[in-house]
């Protein structure tokens, strides 16, 4: 039997890379191709993934526990998805709650006066580098129509529903719900509240895990 683990936590281990290359490069990611050993001498090893900037996403919560999700077109899957606010880390200099507060008002029309982080992820390890830390954000206010973001193309047709918590975690169980971050948050939400989400992280936290801020 395996022995039981005393601290179960990912670690960087990195190996030796002999070499990598860009061998596509797309609007927003671009593909990455490197050669590298496990080990000194165990044998070459090749593997092409996305090279990624990494992104925020944001699980509003009002004062009655309720949970703001929006629905949006996904055109890879083909299907309208209830997601919660997320977007890039794509602009130089921001810092990573500074873009999630930008997420929240481009696409939610909201400001929040209370961030936490609810849970930290690698969205597909084996094909991407994409790292994605969610945060749940409180204390919440709305934009003036005056100053709101102009949503274009797919952003446009964002729908938004507030949710209870409750129904969104038999969402997930029941199979209705299939954004990774929208799951991860919802169930990480539903956790925390059982502690009165007083052990999570503060919003400024180090984010040693991304790839890009190791």
């Amino acid at each position: 039997m395996p022995e039981r683990a005393q601290d179960v936590a990912d670690a960087p281990n990195p190996r030796h890379v002999l070499s990598s290359e860009t061998v596509y490069k797309g609007r927003i990611w671009d593909v990455r191709s490197d050669a590298f050993e496990l080990s000194e001498g165990s044998g070459v090893l090749h593997r092409d993934y996305i090279e990624h900037p990494g992104a925020v996403a944001i699980l509003p919560m009002d004062s009655e526990g309720r949970i703001l999700m929006l629905r949006q077109y996904r055109h890879p899957v083909g299907m309208d998805l209830w997601e919660i606010p997320a977007g890039l880390l794509d602009v130089d200099g921001e810092s990573n709650l500074d873009a999630a507060a930008r997420e929240l008002a481009e696409e939610a029309d909201l400001t929040a006066s209370e961030w936490h982080v609810l849970a930290d992820f690698f969205t597909s390890p084996g094909s991407s580098s994409e790292a994605l830390r969610i945060y749940v954000a409180r204390g919440l206010s709305e934009i003036p129509h005056g100053d709101r973001h102009e949503r274009t193309d797919e952003e446009a047709e964002i729908e938004f529903a507030w949710v209870d918590l409750d129904e969104a975690v038999r969402g997930v169980l029941d199979g209705r719900l299939h954004n990774p971050s929208a799951i991860v948050a919802i169930l990480a939400a539903d956790a925390a509240r059982r502690e009165g989400f007083a052990t999570l992280r503060p919003g400024d936290a180090p984010w040693p895990a991304h790839p890009g801020q190791r």
